[in-house]
């Protein structure tokens, strides 16, 4: 395959920010297609991505273009049928997180995409951010990861729940700090966790301490009601720590030592754009990369569901 076909379904904000940037910079993708209900955004973004055909029916743009693959970059809760169309004809998928509004659709879009042999992605990004991944390597150079956390904080408060309270914050949102976790240390084997609804009428803070399959210990630190918004990582090894901020740096720590290595998040993304050195670029590029080498994408539906497994095991380990 010298080149993948895509249409896109979605023009809203990360569309346009940080997925179709990325892939209008790949050379052996071809972008088929748009489709928007809101003809406003629709033009606005094809004209932005010079993509000639523009449709406001998805049904009728994949029988139209024939694409290999499809964007689907919508909210969670009108996610599942177009999701559930589109691996009925056939074609590969890629979809933003959260992967639908519970595990059970999770689910059934991952047990169809393996029937029709269709290869899918969900958008965690943050896996994919050099940083990140440069950060990891280095605590792993000692061994196995023994403790992690992942913090997740916004100032969120007297605001209305997410898409008029159609999915909580925990799926939706917060879901980044879960998956990270996940991906730091493996399978969850016990979760105490404690959910509360702070000077609001739905649940926004989410705390919980776990213990992985391999012994790793993890603690998760979320809340929406905090006084701006964090995101932040740190990963414990053998006489090895490192605390992340994947936008800005990861500061090392080794052996006691009073000196630090700073890894600098555009210096090791080799790019000053936030699509790139968050992950969104290189994600996207590993989605493509898959389809044309026939390999199950790292943050495929399966996978996902574990993600929101892990999420259900959250608020149903409360102390």
């Amino acid at each position: 395959m010298d080149k993948v076909k895509v249409s896109l379904i979605g023009a809203g904000n990360m569309a346009n920010n940080v997925h179709y940037p990325s892939l209008v910079e790949f050379q052996d993708v071809e972008i088929k297609g748009l489709c928007d209900l809101v003809e406003e955004k629709l033009k606005k973004t094809a004209e932005k991505f010079n993509i000639s055909k523009t449709y406001t029916d998805y049904k009728k743009m994949i029988e139209e273009t024939n694409p290999d693959a499809v964007y689907i970059l919508m909210p969670p809760h009108h996610l599942f049928d177009i999701v559930i169309f589109c691996l009925q004809q056939g074609l590969h998928v890629f979809i933003e997180k959260p992967p639908g509004v519970t595990k059970e659709q999770t689910r059934q879009m991952a047990n169809l995409a393996e029937k029709k042999n269709c290869l899918t992605m969900v958008g965690f990004q943050r896996r994919f951010a050099p940083v990140m991944i440069k950060a990891k390597e280095e605590i792993e150079k000692r061994g196995q990861i023994l403790q992690c956390q992942a913090n997740f904080f916004k100032n969120y408060i007297d605001q209305p729940p997410y898409y008029n309270g159609a999915i909580d914050i925990l799926t939706c949102d917060a879901i980044h700090s879960v998956d990270i976790l996940r991906w730091i240390a493996g399978e969850p084997k016990k979760v105490v966790s404690s959910v509360r609804n702070l000077f609001s009428i739905y649940d926004n803070s989410f705390n919980a301490f776990i213990e992985f399959e391999n012994g790793a210990i993890g603690f998760l630190s979320t809340n929406w009601v905090s006084g701006k918004r964090i995101y932040s990582v740190e990963m414990h090894g053998k006489g090895i720590v490192c605390f992340v901020d994947p936008e800005k740096e990861a500061v090392i720590y080794k052996d006691g030592k009073e000196e630090a290595i700073v890894l600098k998040t555009e210096e090791i993304a080799g790019s000053k754009e936030l699509f790139k050195y968050a992950g969104f670029y290189f994600e996207n590029r590993h989605f493509i990369d898959c389809i044309k080498n026939r390999k199950l994408p790292q943050t495929n539906f399966y996978d996902a569901l574990k993600t929101m497994e892990f999420v259900d095991k959250i608020y149903h380990s409360q102390f």
